[in-house]
């Protein structure tokens, strides 16, 4: 499915799927950074009139990890420089509501022709690929463009994190992060091992949790609902310790930021000119779905398996964030042939460990 190429606003603005809702949190963090910073970040952050759109992605790289922690947290496969994660995050107009539609990453995409791979330097002719190869072909200015030609939404925004930043930024959490299932989740591929209950995790078994699509049967769609939880009881905790320290939450908000330069990347002096914006966002104010699906495409050659979307319902999803509404409820979305992909929109404070 592909849309047509959404037009670039002149001087967008955004903020990183995590980050937009961290930001939410944390309006005291606007007295951590210098003034100076502040001013630059706030005289190029505009607001569009149909909300911001924020472009959240990992990428599987482990650049920065040491022997030990490949060998501890089961980190020792080959990379494939992809994004494994990638959230769209909406924050609305009247910044009273935050949306997140997370993209599964074997999304079947129609790449462009005449776009040259960062990797090898050669130009392609268009072809289909899983939409997680965007980054690893064209870097973080192509994962923009493929995910704005698929949704027909501009993205103001981008953050990427890895591993290495991942873990660090975890751990900055004290005490952790809570994660929460129902039944026993044993991964023999990530390594992780919880009995039913809470557990607060640390940088690397977090990691381990947010990888794990094996143990509970739901493939990719439960790690992305893994992953969506563990961003809500994240927030959780900030709001819980680190949002009244203004020199911690400056520090969390760089390890998570980096320093690489991509494209449209969200700066720490952004992240808090928005929180200012956001300042009490609760989190039943913030809703995580994924994107529609109608099932498994036939095998691509050279691609491999892929999910296609629900062209329908993607595309109602798609119009209520372009038109800066609420995303549509379950039943206003057929029902995907693959049960684990089930179209269920929920609000985050549904989503918080107990």
């Amino acid at each position: 499915m592909k849309y047509p190429r959404a037009r670039r606003p002149r001087r967008p603005l955004l903020v990183p799927a995590a980050l937009a809702a961290f930001a939410a949190l944390a309006p005291g963090a606007l007295a951590a950074a210098p003034p100076g910073a502040l001013a630059a970040a706030s005289s190029d952050f505009p607001t569009p009139e149909g909300g911001l759109n924020l472009l959240v992605v990992g990428i599987d790289t482990r650049k920065g990890v040491t022997a030990e922690e490949k060998a501890r947290f089961r980190l020792g496969g080959k990379e494939c420089d992809c994004t494994d994660v990638m959230m769209l995050v909406h924050v609305s107009a009247e910044n009273d509501r935050v949306d997140v539609v997370s993209l599964p990453r074997d999304s079947l995409a129609s790449f462009p022709d005449q776009h040259r791979d960062r990797r090898t330097g050669k130009v392609h002719t268009a072809h289909q690929a899983k939409i997680n190869g965007a980054w690893a072909e064209g870097g973080s200015s192509f994962t923009v463009e493929t995910v704005e030609s698929m949704t027909g939404l501009p993205v103001h925004r981008y953050l990427e994190i890895d591993f290495r930043r991942f873990m660090d930024t975890v751990d900055r959490v004290d005490g952790g992060v809570p994660v929460c299932t129902e039944k026993p989740l044993k991964d023999t591929v990530t390594g992780i091992d919880l009995r039913p209950g809470t557990k607060p995790v640390g940088g690397g078994e977090a990691l381990q949790y947010v990888r794990s699509r094996r143990a509970d049967g739901q493939m990719d769609f439960g790690r992305i609902r893994k992953q969506q939880k563990f961003v809500v009881n994240t927030l959780e905790r900030l709001r819980e310790g680190i949002l009244g320290d203004h020199t911690r939450l400056r520090d969390l908000a760089e390890t998570l930021r980096g320093t690489a330069a991509t494209e449209r990347g969200i700066s720490t002096g952004e992240l808090l000119v928005l929180a200012a914006r956001l300042r009490g966002l609760p989190p039943d104010r913030m809703t995580f779905a994924t994107v529609p699906v109608r099932g498994f495409n036939a095998a691509v050659t050279g691609v491999g398996s892929t999910v296609g979307w629900d062209e329908e319902g993607a595309a109602k999803v798609f119009e209520r964030l372009r038109e800066d509404r609420p995303l549509p409820a379950a039943e206003e979305v057929a029902p995907s042939e693959i049960p684990a992909a089930a179209y269920r929109p929920a609000p985050g404070a549904s989503l918080i460990c107990p």
